[in-house]
């Protein structure tokens, strides 16, 4: 089980900007990049969704929601998965959880995100 420890969320009005960090400090950095790594969000009465993913080899998948909006990196010498969003909309608002997966799996603890009309 990889241990992931999340920052960032919070309150923000319509069209504004957050950024969302899931750091990994117990994984040696070999480890770090031989993983894949995404955000999910879940909303209130809705199934977790993934919303951007990035492969061991760097490639980045969005979900058509967020596309051009979100950004998902990394900093393999911290360690940290990061998703920076831009342009919020009150649709945003949920749970969003990073998730790793390798030959070790591991979830954060999920962090709010609330879009103020």
């Amino acid at each position: 089980q990889v241990h992931l420890v999340q920052s960032g969320g919070g309150l923000v009005q319509s069209g504004g900007s957050l950024k969302l960090s899931c750091a990994a400090p117990r994984l040696i950095t070999s480890t770090f990049w031989s993983m894949d790594m995404s955000w999910y969000r879940q909303a209130p009465g809705k199934e977790r969704e993934l919303v951007a993913s990035i492969s061991t080899s760097g490639a980045t998948d969005y979900a058509d929601s967020v596309r051009g909006r979100f950004t998902i990196s990394r900093n393999s010498s911290r360690k940290i998965l990061f998703l920076q969003m831009n342009g919020l909309k009150p649709e945003d608002t949920a749970v969003y959880y990073c998730h790793f997966q390798g030959r070790e799996s591991g979830w954060g603890q999920g962090t709010q995100v609330t879009v103020a009309a």
